[in-house]
C-alpha cells in the first residue's frame, strides 16, 4: 500500500535557551499526555550540562502548535513544573526532546533539586548541579569532571557518610569552594550577587570570575536551541508519524495512546475505560488474555465506519464512506462514536471467546490469529443474535477455518478485516457469494509437514480441530473440554516418542511434523515416555484399569490407527493419519486439499523446514518403568 503524502507545515527557529526554559516553566510549553515519563539518570544530566557549558549542539527540539485546527491532545506539564505557576493553556506540545528539555529545566531553571536516578543500581536520588570552576579553567580536565552534583543537603561524603569532602551548603561556602551552582544560570541579578562574593573569597578571584563568564557561562546564558515547531493544521495522523520517526528515546507510539490523548481533551479517559472492559473479558476468558488494546479500538472503528457507510446519502456525497480499520480511520473516531460502540463490541469479542471455546481453542497462546479475532467481533456486532443462529455460525465457523488453515491473516490486515466484516455479513444475510477469505482459501499436502510447533496458525488449527473431534485422553475417562484442558494441563505430544524416531531413524521431518502430535494429558505423556507404541499401549491400559482394545478405540478418535501402533509401523501410521488430517482440513474449510503429497521415501532430505516458535518439549524417557 502506498501511503498518502501529507504536507506537514512547520517553522525551524533557534530559540533562546533560557526563553525556552522560561516558557516550559510558565506551561506555555507542555508535553501532549502520550509521552512517557521522564527517566534520565545522573550520569545523563550531567553529560547534557557539559556539552551544554562548551556550546555544543545537543540535539534539535520539536514542538507541536495547540489551539484549534486538527490536534487536540490532552497535555500535562513537564516533570519538575509546579502547577500553580501555569498559565491556563499551553501554546506549544513536546514532540521530540522532552527528555533533554525536562533535565535543564530541573537542574538550571526550576530552582528546586533535581529527582533523578543512579545510572548504577536505578534507586532515586536528589542532586544539586555545579560547575567547579577550577575544573572548567583547567584545559587538561575534561568537562564532565567540572560538573558536580552533590545531594539536598549539598554535601559530599565519604567513608560511609562520616567525613564530609565538600561543602556547598551555603552561598559564602559555594563561593569559598569555587562552586557555581548551575541553579542560577539564567537569573542574572543571582549571577551578579554570586560573582561579587566570589570575587572577595579569594585573591584573583575577579580575574578567574572574568574568564570563566567569558569562557563558559556566556555558552550557558547565549545557548540556543534549534526548534521545528508544527503548526496546528497538521493532522493527527502526521502527528504520530512524525513522533515515531524523530522521537530520540525510540519509543514506538501507537494509535491506542494517540488517541487515548485526543480523547483526554474531551474528558474522557479512554485507557481507563480499556483497563475495565479488559478485566471483564479476562476475568471471564482465559482465551483473550492476549487481547490488546488496538485490537478493540480496531473493532469499534470497523463498526462505526460501518454505519457510516449504511447512512451514506448519495445526494450529500459522491463517494460512501469506506468501511475501514486503518490508523487514519481509527484517528477519526469521535468519542461520540466509541461510547455508541464499545459496549456491542465488547458484547461481540465476549461472543467470540465463547466461539473460539467451542471451537476447543481455550489458551490464549492457541490462539491461531489474534487480529481475526478483531473482524469476529464485529461481525457479531453487525449481526447481532443472528450470528448466533445455527445456520449463521456454520457459515462464521467456515469462513474463521478458512483463514486460519489458509493462513490468510499472516500479513497485513486492515484491508481483509474491511472486507471479511462486509463480506461475511453479507454472506450470512443471503449472499450467494463466498467472502475472498474462504473463495481464495486453499491448503496443500505438503504442508503438514512443515508444521511443527505452535508458532503456526494453522498447527494451532488442527490442533484445535482434533480436539473438537471429541478426542478422550488415553488414561483418564476425560473428553478434551474447557474444564479438563486446564485441569489434565492437556498439550500436544508427539505420538511416536522423539527417543524411539531416533532409535529407529526416523527422519526429523515427519518425526516433529503434526501429523506425528496429538493432544493428551501430561499424566498419559508421562506413561508414553520414549516407549514404542507397542509397548506403551499395555502400559496404558494397565493404568486405566481397563482392555487394551478400550485404550485402542480411544486412540482412534484422534485420527490415529491404533493398529499401525501397535505394530510400531511408523511408516503406515504416518500416511494413513496424514490422509485422516486432510479429511478433516476439507471438512472444516469446504475444500478439499491442492496438491499432491510428497511419498514417505522422499521426505528426507528433500524439505529444508525453518524453525517456528520453539514447542513445548516431550517428556521422554521421564516415566517411571514398572
Amino acid at each position: 500500500m502506498v501511503e498518502k503524502c501529507l504536507f506537514v507545515p512547520f517553522d525551524s527557529p533557534d530559540i533562546n535557551l533560557g526563553d525556552l526554559l522560561k516558557d516550559v516553566g510558565s506551561g506555555k510549553i507542555r508535553l501532549p499526555d502520550f509521552q512517557r515519563e521522564w527517566k534520565w539518570d545522573n550520569d545523563r544530566i550531567t553529560g547534557l550540562l557539559a556539552s551544554v557549558s562548551l556550546g555544543y549542539p545537543v540535539g534539535v527540539v520539536m514542538l507541536l502548535e495547540t489551539g484549534g485546527g486538527d490536534v487536540q491532545f490532552a497535555s500535562r506539564a513537564v516533570s519538575g513544573v509546579r502547577e500553580q505557576q501555569l498559565v491556563k493553556e499551553a501554546d506549544q506540545l513536546i514532540l521530540d526532546g522532552q527528555q533533554r528539555l525536562t533535565s535543564l529545566y530541573q537542574s538550571l531553571a526550576s530552582g528546586e533539586v533535581v529527582h533523578t536516578q543512579d545510572s548504577r543500581n536505578k534507586k532515586r536520588i536528589d542532586r544539586w548541579y555545579y560547575l567547579s570552576i577550577d575544573r572548567c579553567l583547567d584545559g587538561d580536565i575534561d568537562r564532565e569532571e567540572a560538573v558536580v552534583a552533590v545531594p539536598e543537603d549539598r554535601m559530599l561524603r565519604d567513608n560511609f557518610g562520616r567525613d564530609v569532602t565538600l561543602d556547598l551548603s551555603s552561598r559564602r561556602l559555594e563561593q569559598q569552594e569555587g562552586h557555581f551552582p548551575l541553579s542560577l544560570v539564567f537569573d542574572a541579578g543571582e549571577v551578579f550577587e554570586w560573582a561579587n562574593g566570589y570575587a572577595m573569597a579569594s585573591p584573583g578571584g575577579m580575574e578567574r570570575w572574568k574568564a570563566f563568564y567569558d569562557r563558559v557561562l556566556k555558552n550557558l546564558v547565549g545557548y540556543t536551541v534549534p526548534v521545528i515547531v508544527l503548526k496546528k493544521e497538521t493532522p493527527r495522523g502526521a502527528v504520530c508519524t512524525v513522533f515515531e520517526k524523530v522521537n530520540t528515546g525510540g519509543v514506538v507510539l501507537d494509535v491506542f495512546e494517540l488517541l487515548t490523548a485526543t480523547f483526554a481533551a474531551t474528558h474522557f479517559d479512554l485507557r481507563a475505560d480499556w483497563d475495565i472492559r479488559y478485566r471483564r473479558l479476562t476475568g471471564r476468558y482465559r482465551v483473550l488474555r492476549g487481547l490488546q488494546s488496538t485490537d478493540f479500538l480496531q473493532a469499534v472503528t470497523l463498526s462505526a465506519t460501518r454505519r457510516r457507510h449504511d447512512d451514506w446519502e448519495p445526494e450529500k456525497s459522491e463517494k460512501a464512506p469506506a468501511v475501514s480499520c486503518r490508523r487514519s480511520a481509527i484517528l477519526d473516531l469521535t468519542v461520540d462514536e466509541y461510547r455508541r460502540w464499545a459496549d456491542e463490541v465488547e458484547q461481540g469479542f465476549d461472543w467470540a471467546a465463547k466461539f473460539l471455546n467451542l471451537s476447543h481453542v481455550f489458551e490464549a497462546r492457541d490462539v491461531p490469529y489474534r487480529t481475526q479475532l478483531v473482524p469476529l467481533a464485529a461481525i457479531h456486532v453487525a449481526l447481532g443474535t443472528k450470528a448466533e443462529t445455527i445456520g449463521a455460525v456454520d457459515k462464521i465457523r467456515r469462513w474463521f477455518w478458512c483463514g486460519v488453515l489458509g493462513e490468510a491473516y499472516g500479513g497485513a490486515t486492515e484491508t481483509r478485516f474491511a472486507n471479511d466484516l462486509v463480506q461475511v455479513v453479507e454472506w450470512v444475510g443471503g449472499s450467494s457469494t463466498e467472502p475472498s477469505t474462504v473463495a481464495d482459501s486453499s491448503f496443500e499436502p505438503n504442508r503438514l509437514l512443515s508444521l511443527r510447533t505452535r508458532g503456526s496458525a494453522a498447527y494451532k488449527g488442527i490442533y484445535a480441530l482434533l480436539m473438537a473431534k471429541g478426542c478422550p485422553d488415553w488414561l483418564y475417562d476425560e473428553d478434551i473440554d474447557l474444564a479438563s484442558h486446564h485441569l489434565l494441563a492437556v498439550d500436544i505430544h508427539h505420538v511416536f516418542p522423539k527417543a524411539w524416531c531416533h532409535t529407529n531413524g526416523i527422519d526429523d521431518i515427519r518425526r516433529e511434523s503434526i501429523v506425528n502430535k496429538t493432544a493428551i494429558s501430561a499424566a498419559t505423556n508421562r506413561i508414553i515416555g520414549g516407549r514404542a507404541p507397542s509397548k506403551y499401549l499395555p502400559l496404558l491400559a494397565t493404568r486405566a484399569e481397563v482392555a487394551q482394545d478400550v485404550v485402542e478405540g480411544r486412540i482412534a478418535v484422534h485420527q490415529i490407527d491404533p493398529m499401525r501402533l501397535a505394530a510400531d509401523d511408523f511408516d503406515g501410521y504416518f500416511e494413513a493419519r496424514r490422509l485422516a488430517l486432510l479429511n478433516l482440513i476439507a471438512a472444516a474449510t469446504g475444500k478439499q486439499a491442492i496438491g499432491v503429497a510428497t511419498p514417505a521415501s522422499e521426505i528426507a532430505g528433500v524439505y529444508d523446514i525453518e524453525d517456528e516458535e520453539p514447542d513445548v518439549p516431550d517428556v521422554d524417557g521421564a516415566a517411571t518403568v514398572d
